[in-house]
């Protein structure tokens, strides 16, 4: 299968594709069934209820989601009542609209399962306020929303019993495809024709997107009982399948060498487009394996990649060796095969009906995953300005408060909500991401309206209009979580032809929709910048810190197993996740930070150059401690373990500078070596030395670097 064929396979087998179809379902049901009783308006109410708790269904375990999903609905009823009897006082509703704006936003604080309760809430707040309802109205639809709110749990709930690992399953194979990707981006570095810099950037980018995603497949994971305890052929498979990947994952990233120098030596014979194109080959094999864990029956065909690999090895073994000049060849021909090798193990147990028991209390899963405790200490101690969520929220409430304040001066319509709507979910905590959405939104707007006005134009047929509708509905609620563009392009229409099919003139309400949108991505752009903004470049030190004290525990790891200590396997892969967070975490800001405003950057390129480094840095330190843990376990004389001691003290100086102090401070692990282990000598690995010294001058230039930052 070609790649715009498993690109394809992927979506429509994705839990983006099943929710969105699952969501589209729930939503059109009620309206549907209802109206042939004459009860559209009351089916409409049940599939906003519907509508509303779908949106704090994100992927995670059932216990979860089933709480999210009750606290959402409950949320949801009682706004509703609320702001039913708040919109009959015009005064009394814009005290609402700032004070659940505000409490609502707080809910950031919790992580991203109370984010979306918390923007379900304002998103039925702000679908009731041009509701005219009386007394009797409000209770009536109170309820309706409540059921149908109950309606789509109940849904959610049910499809989760019947498939218990649906959801592991399409995380798993999302993952997969990420890191698939991600090799080959690395193969690139060996295509002479790209840019080194623009590959480091996609590099960067890409390992973002593959935290994120391993994040997911842990909770997903770790926090089901029911996968964790269970000792099903299924469960086993996605524990060693997520195991293994991981690991390989290390090693993708481990492959790192001197580019330029590579480039420099080997660039016209030909070997460094075999090593791309080998490399090509095993991402391929990679991508096919999750789509096979994705799909619900494999369909692909292992390639074996030992042939190739050999001709690497005769091409290798053709160029000139005059001073051990091809000895790094050859370690990039070692990685190729180790990675080779575990595609192929993954593949094998994909194909395997028995597969070896996982020790889980071994693995201490638990300690991977990430406990987050929803108390009202932790609210109370985020109501000061410091808070990074009380600023947003703070914000959010003013910008909410100041376009329904604008509207009641704009009597030219009657879905002034919609800038309401626009405000919060375009206002984003970063100023950057606000402005992304911005132009998204106003874009996407367009090009949907236009969409729409054509549809409602040259195909008048009811039928096919609907069609239509039910085709942009599954869009809108596919991409909600993937591509924002694509949702908003799709909703417009959506949303064009619903208004036809109730009576309303289209091209009005496209015209007023854009308004509507123009002006609440003003009002939005404009909190962002000037209520209590949060600029990137005030916030990087964190993360860089973060990054620090990540590299600095990996050091101390690496020393360790240097001077024969033993490296527990869990802390090393503890450590090892740091990492891979931390450094996907400066990524992400750096590259928001790259979207403010230019007079709001400072030192872009100095920060770009330490991410880089600090790539650098853990990868070569991956290279050694990796292969530390298959040896046996041996004390390595003074001389090679002095460049990592320095090594250790350069990046602990660098933390200080940046005004925190190591939690532990470093261990001089070597002091008293054991005189029962076998004691290695210089000759045992030629690059060893070399790559510690490379170690020691990659820390070096990130202390230079943080000076510099500092001054």
């Amino acid at each position: 299968m070609n790649k715009r064929g498993r690109q394809v396979s992927y979506f429509l087998s994705s839990q983006y594709f099943s929710d969105g179809l699952r969501t589209t379902l729930s939503i059109l049901l009620p309206s549907l069934l209802l109206a042939q009783f004459g009860q559209l308006q009351a089916g409409m109410a049940m599939s906003l209820g519907a509508l509303n708790v779908s949106l704090s269904d994100a992927p995670g375990p059932v216990m979860h989601r089933r709480n999210g999903m009750a606290i959402s609905a409950l949320i949801s009823f009682s706004v509703t009542f609320t702001t039913g009897f708040a919109r009959m006082h015009p005064y009394m509703l814009g005290v609402e609209i700032l004070l659940f704006s505000f409490f609502f936003s707080m809910f950031a604080i919790y992580g991203s399962r109370a984010t979306s309760v918390g923007t379900a809430a304002l998103l039925i707040m702000i679908l009731m306020i041009d509701r005219p309802l009386d007394a009797r109205g409000v209770v009536h639809e109170s309820t309706l929303v409540l059921a149908g709110s109950v309606w789509y749990s109940t849904i959610s709930l049910i499809a989760s019993r019947l498939q218990p690992y649906r959801l592991a399953q399409q995380a798993l194979g999302q993952c997969i495809h990420e890191i698939a990707k991600l090799m080959a981006i690395k193969g690139d570095f060996y295509d002479t024709s790209t840019q080194l810099d623009d590959n480091y950037r996609r590099l960067i980018a890409q390992q973002v997107d593959v935290s994120e995603k391993q994040d997911a497949v842990r909770e997903v994971l770790f926090k089901s009982r029911r996968i964790v305890t269970e000792s099903t052929r299924t469960g086993r498979l996605l524990l060693l399948t997520f195991v293994d990947v991981v690991d390989l994952y290390e090693q993708i990233i481990a492959m790192y060498y001197d580019y330029s120098d590579i480039r420099e030596r080997f660039g016209k014979s030909g070997v460094l487009d075999e090593i791309a194109r080998s490399i090509r080959r095993l991402s391929v094999e990679l991508d096919h394996i999750g789509l096979a864990i994705q799909l619900p029956v494999p369909f692909h065909r292992p390639v074996d990649s030992t042939p190739a690999l050999e001709n690497l090895k005769r091409s290798i073994d053709a160029i000139s060796d005059q001073d051990g000049s091809t000895l790094v060849l050859k370690k990039v021909l070692v990685s190729l095969r180790t990675i080779s090798q575990r595609v192929s193990t993954l593949q094998k147990n994909l194909a395997s009906t028995k597969l070896n028991p996982v020790d889980n209390e071994a693995m201490e899963y638990g300690r991977f995953v990430s406990h987050q405790e929803i108390d009202l200490k932790s609210f109370r101690n985020n109501l000061n300005l410091s808070s990074l969520t009380f600023r947003y929220s703070v914000r959010v409430a003013i910008a909410m408060l100041l376009g329904f304040i604008i509207t009641k001066f704009l009597p030219y319509g009657h879905h002034s909500y919609w800038v309401l709507l626009t405000i919060s979910v375009i206002l984003k905590p970063a100023f950057s991401l606000t402005k992304q959405r911005n132009i998204q939104r106003i874009s996407g707007t367009l090009a949907g309206g236009i969409i729409g006005v054509l549809i409602l134009t040259y195909f008048p047929n009811k039928n096919v209009q609907f069609g239509f509708m039910v085709l942009f509905m599954l869009g809108t609620y596919s991409a909600q979580r993937i591509n924002y563009i694509v949702m908003v392009i799709c909703v417009t229409p959506f949303v064009l032809i619903l208004f036809s099919f109730l009576g309303v003139s289209y091209l009005g309400v496209a015209e007023e929709r854009f308004f509507d949108t123009l002006l609440g991505g003003v009002i939005a752009l404009t909190a962002g910048y000037a209520f209590f903004p949060q600029w990137e470049s005030d916030q990087l030190i964190k993360p860089m810190k973060a990054i620090l004290h990540a590299n600095i525990r990996y050091l101390q790891l690496l020393l360790d197993s240097l001077s024969g200590g033993k490296i527990s396997l869990v802390e090393y892969k503890l450590t090892r996740k740091e990492v891979y967070v931390t450094s996907a975490n400066l990524s992400a800001a750096f590259e928001r930070m790259l979207s403010e405003p230019k007079h709001k950057q400072r030192n872009e390129k100095l920060i770009y150059e330490f991410v880089v480094l600090n790539h650098i840095l853990s990868a070569n330190i991956a290279t050694i401690t990796s292969a530390q843990l298959t040896t046996q376990q041996t004390c390595y004389p003074t001389t090679l373990q002095r460049p990592i001691k320095r090594a250790l003290f350069t990046l602990t100086e660098s933390l200080r500078r940046l005004g925190t102090t190591p939690e532990k401070p470093v261990q001089d692990s070597a002091g008293t070596p054991l005189v029962s282990l076998p004691v290695a000598d210089n000759t045992t690995d030629p690059l060893l030395s070399d790559q510690l010294a490379f170690i020691q001058q990659v820390s070096s230039d990130i202390g230079k670097l943080v000076e510099r930052v500092d001054n």
